[in-house]
């Protein structure tokens, strides 16, 4: 792939199954709104802003974090302090466009402190995450870190173990890719986080 080479679904060829469009996108519209009020735990009382996702909605590939940070509650954006800015440059790097692919997180409103959310917390925003991947419709859904990896696959699996590779999911390529954070904390793990986007885009490649 080349340099700023796009990732989203080739319009050409046969068409695609109608999904009556404007109904769906409706519906998407709904649900964002339902977020943005959501109270279904405890996360909604210390909220700035619930962070719903943002990028094409026709996009190939799907990222997916854990959480809000601060910068995010803040803006009501995701991926947008720190770790962000480096999830945007890593994907430059392999040629992709940030407003090509699609970004959203396990829960959708910021934990205190930036900890990992809790599993009730992970559950109580699974049905808008799954309605997320069901109208996107992604090729590829990559896990950013840990916490995003065994909330999607519900096993306590370690991430150092299946880093960088690709697997069937729900009917979706799945590859779990160590987190932009984790970059940030190490020149060890920054490496790590270079090496899986590397691979990413060699999993890309392979399955155009």
């Amino acid at each position: 792939m080349n340099g700023g080479s796009r990732v989203r679904r080739s319009r050409s060829g046969p068409p695609p199954v109608e999904r009556a469009p404007l109904k769906d996108e409706a519906m998407f519209r709904e649900l964002e709104q339902q977020v943005n009020v959501c109270v279904k735990c405890e996360l909604s009382k210390s909220r700035t802003n619930a962070v719903f996702g943002e990028g094409a909605e026709d996009a190939r590939i799907m990222f997916i974090g854990e959480g809000p940070g601060q910068e995010e509650d803040v803006q009501g954006r995701p991926f947008v302090g720190r770790a962000g800015k480096l999830l945007t440059q890593m994907l430059e790097e392999i040629g992709i466009r940030r407003e090509d692919v699609y970004i959203t997180n396990i829960v959708k409103c910021r934990p205190p402190g930036n900890r990992d959310p809790l599993p009730k917390e992970s559950l109580a925003c699974r049905d808008y995450l799954m309605a997320q991947i069901a109208y996107v419709e992604p090729e590829i859904v990559c896990a950013l870190g840990r916490v995003a990896l065994q909330a999607l696959l519900g096993q306590d699996v370690s991430i150092s173990s299946i880093h960088g590779q690709g697997q069937r999911w729900k009917g979706m390529l799945f590859v779990p890719i160590y987190h932009p954070a984790a970059g940030l904390r190490s020149a060890s793990m920054m490496k790590g986080v270079r090496d899986d986007f590397a691979k990413l885009k060699k999993i890309i490649e392979r399955n155009q």
